[in-house]
């Protein structure tokens, strides 16, 4: 019995993406367990940035980074303090930032694009395939 493939989108700011890339993982909500555990190897991820960075009021408002789950279960990463953050192990793909506003009228999960952020809000969700080619065609455009 094989497993589907299954399509996410994390949120995190993109200087946490960056460093995510950098360090070859993937982490959501803050670190919490349960995004990190619904991921199986070979499931298809990406980021979304709404701020560039973590705190500070900037806007990004792109998808930032795209890759695969490779690993076969959340870990624990190694932070400061007692900050002990779940992450999965992932390959990056080289890509390009992308801007959500020329996609949003072609994501099936965005209900209302006068709304559109409101499904970023739960931090770590799952999309359909074809929200996943859409998204990842315009990032890997030109690059592969």
């Amino acid at each position: 019995m094989g497993t589907t493939k299954k399509y996410w989108i994390a949120v995190a700011s993109r200087n946490h993406v960056q460093a995510g890339i950098s360090g070859g993982f993937a982490q959501a909500n803050h670190g919490k367990r349960g995004p990190m555990k619904q991921m199986s190897k070979g499931d298809q991820l990406i980021y979304y940035s709404s701020k560039e960075v973590y705190g500070e009021p900037k806007p990004w408002q792109k998808f930032t980074a795209v890759g695969e789950v490779i690993d076969e279960e959340p870990y624990v990463g190694v932070m400061s303090g007692d900050f002990d953050p779940f992450r999965r192990k992932i390959q990056f793909y080289p890509c390009r930032e992308v801007p959500i506003q020329p996609l949003l009228e072609k994501l099936s999960f965005i209900q209302d694009t006068r709304h559109w952020g409101y499904p970023f809000r739960r931090g770590f969700f799952e999309i359909s395939p074809q929200d996943y080619q859409t998204i990842t065609q315009e990032m890997l455009h030109g690059i592969r």
